[in-house]
Order: structure tokens, then sequence, then C-alpha cells
């Protein structure tokens, strides 16, 4: 007999585990507070196809990525989506940073990113970009780029054909265990599921204390700020171009991305947005500030990082701090090349009681009721593995 499955929120990873479900014959509705699918995180993300070069080996974003990637491209192919590989070179600038360059390359092999190549001069870094500056890199060549948000509704329609039920304007506000099933209320509907997974983003924490979970880890939002390059000016990327990241933060710092449609845009930054949804700095919760300064972790973290917020903040609000950042991989970068901020997207990073960032995928149980706690880059590429580990680890019997 198969189960009832409510699934809270419409993003790419609640997508994913509703078409995987539907498949396999479970009876299956998705709720989703906004108008469309993929409105938040999905939508609003620099749409790379990661390959596994940053994450930890043996850890749950290593494998599942490397899974996720293989079958998003499948995915891709069978729908005829567009899935355009125009490699990624993660460049050091100077040999102060060819170390953290190593080890870079050491987690990318013990990751297995297919054909990888190691790169020790500027001339053999502007053969892949010639407009590059730097010292050394690394280049992965099927670092692909894809549209989320249609893949997302591609999903959606095989979660429709195989009879699963996708409501959109459904803000799920209460879910409560009866009898060991799981009661979803919203303010339109009221049903009763065998078993509910929680996929919600920048809402996660939330919608885990419904149902009496712990409180930590709880969802700092991270505000990505995107500049888009001039048309006449994208000839200066040829695909991907990123800094070495700094292993104390879970952001990749500013780069260059050839999206799937052409453009080329610049970014993101990361700043603590002042709303969970704050696309910009207009938009303030002062709820939603509140209980992040209220936080125990919020000290820790600030005394930890406060450096690193000023920069971040100030290259929001100062065009040429920003600027100047990306100039160092691009010198013949100018100012009026970045012609206007994009849609900037929210990372629903998750962190600690002592203020810790968490880096890893994280799953909850909490009797029939499974939470995605932090599911953060790279869970779009990561999502139809992410849908598998799910099923297999917190849905069996």
């Amino acid at each position: 007999m198969s189960d009832a499955i409510g699934i809270v929120g419409g993003g790419i990873v609640g997508v994913a585990l509703a078409r995987a479900l539907t498949a396999r014959g479970d009876q299956v509705t998705v709720f989703e507070k906004e108008g469309r699918l993929a409105q938040h995180q999905t939508g609003h993300n620099s749409g790379v196809v990661h390959a596994g070069l940053y994450y930890t080996p043996g850890s749950l974003k290593a494998s599942l990525c490397a899974a996720g990637r293989a079958l998003l491209r499948d995915f891709c192919a069978e729908r005829s989506l567009p899935y355009r590989e125009v490699g990624k070179l993660v460049v050091a600038v100077d040999e102060s940073e060819l170390p953290a360059l190593a080890e870079i390359e050491r987690r990318s092999i013990a990751n297995g990113v297919p054909d990888l190549v190691r790169i020790d001069d500027g001339a053999g870094l502007r053969e892949i970009e010639p407009h590059v500056a730097g010292v050394a890199a690394v280049h992965s060549p099927h670092t692909a780029a894809v549209d989320y948000a249609s893949i997302t509704e591609a999903m959606a329609q095989d979660v429709r054909a195989a009879g699963g039920g996708i409501r959109l304007g459904h803000e799920v506000t209460r879910l409560r265990t009866e009898n060991g099933r799981v009661r979803v209320v919203t303010p339109v509907s009221d049903d009763v599921f065998d078993r509910v997974i929680v996929c919600a983003g920048l809402q996660s924490d939330i919608v885990a204390r419904l149902v009496g979970a712990d409180p930590s880890p709880k969802i700092l939002p991270f505000r990505g700020e995107y500049w888009e390059m001039a048309p006449g000016r994208t000839d200066l990327v040829k695909g991907m171009i990123y800094p070495v990241p700094d292993p104390r933060f879970p952001f990749l710092g500013v780069h260059f991305t050839r999206g799937v449609y052409d453009n080329v845009h610049v970014g993101p930054n990361a700043v603590p947005a002042l709303a969970r949804e704050g696309y910009d700095w207009l938009r303030i919760s002062p709820k939603d500030t509140w209980e992040s300064l209220r936080w125990p972790g919020a000290l820790p973290l600030a005394k930890k990082h406060w450096r690193m917020g000023v920069d971040e903040i100030s290259g929001s609000l100062i065009k040429p701090l920003y600027f100047q950042k990306a100039r160092r991989f691009v010198p013949e970068l100018r100012m009026s090349d970045l012609t206007h901020k994009s849609a900037a997207g929210v990372r629903a990073q998750a962190w600690g009681r002592g203020g810790e960032l968490l880096d890893d995928f994280a799953v909850d149980q909490v009797g029939a009721v499974t939470l995605l706690r932090n599911a953060p880059s790279p869970a779009a590429t990561s999502s139809m593995a992410i849908a598998d580990y799910v099923i297999a680890h917190h849905l069996t019997d």
C-alpha cells in the first residue's frame, strides 16, 4: 500500500522529492506558500551545476553533488532542457593563494571531479580564459550552467502526470502529529499524511519549530548580489572564473559566470539580509532581524567574522569596492562594464548556538516528519540525489 506523503516547500529539492516518490507509487502533495514554484533560492541562484571541487571528501555534499550532477545532466538531456558545459577556472591571483589552491585540487581529485586539470603558469590560464590574470589555477571543464526554475517546472510536470498534487499559495501554518500520522494545516486546507518532508529553505527552522524540533540550527539569511556585464563586453569571459575561496567561510567569493542563456554576471557577495526574503536593503523585517540578533550564536559569529562582514557590506553599498574585487581576475574590466544589479538571491545559511556556520547538508527526523535543516549550494545541483538519499535513509521502515 502506498504512503500519503506531504512535502512542504516548492523549490527544486522538494519537487525532486515529489517526482521520485510519485514514480515509486506514493500519493504526494506539495505545499508551496508562493504563487509559483522555485520563487526563492531555486530561482535566484547563479545557475551553476557544480562538479564538486570544494567539498570535504566523504561529506554528504561531496557524494550527493557528484551523483546529483550526473542525474541532472541526464534529466536535462531527456527533457531537451539547456545544459551548457562552459567550464570553471579557479584562479590563484598570487603565490599566497597556492596552498589553498592545492587543497582545492586535492579535494577535487578525492571527489572524482572529471577531467580536472592543474595549470601552473599564466600562459596556460590564458589559453582557457584569454583575459584572466593569475599565477596558477585548476580547470573543471564539465562545470555547467542551467536554468533551475525551468528544471523545477519540468519535474513538476512529471509529478502531476503521475497523479501528485502541487498546491500553490498554500502556506503551512500548523503541523501536528496525530496517532503516528501528521496533520498539515494551511489557511485554505487541512490534510493528514502518513509522512511529511520539510524542504522549506529560508523558512526551514520556522517550520521545524511547528513539530517541536530543536531550534538549532537556525537560519541566517545571507543576500548575494550580482552585477550584469554589458553585452558588448561579455567576450572578456568565456566560461566561469572563480577565486580561491577562503576556507573559513561557506561562500565562494565574487566570481564571473557565463549563464545558460549566454549572459555574464559578476558575483555574488554575501551580506546579512535584514529579512528572510530580503532581496535588497529596502526589505526589512524587524522580527527576522531581532530573532537573528538575539540568537546565542550572534555574538560569537560577530566577534569571529566582523571584518568579513564590514568588507562585504561595504562592497554592497559602494560599487567601486565591488568592482575592485572583480577586477583582480580580469584587469581589462571597466567600471562601466558592470551595468546594473540583477536579481539577488538569499541563501538559507544554517548556524548553531555557538555561532558556527554549518557547511554540510543536515537532515533531522521528528517522528513521521523529515526535516532538511541545511541545504545550501550545491543543493540545486544535488537535488535529485538528495531526494534519493532522503528516501533511502528516512522513508524506509
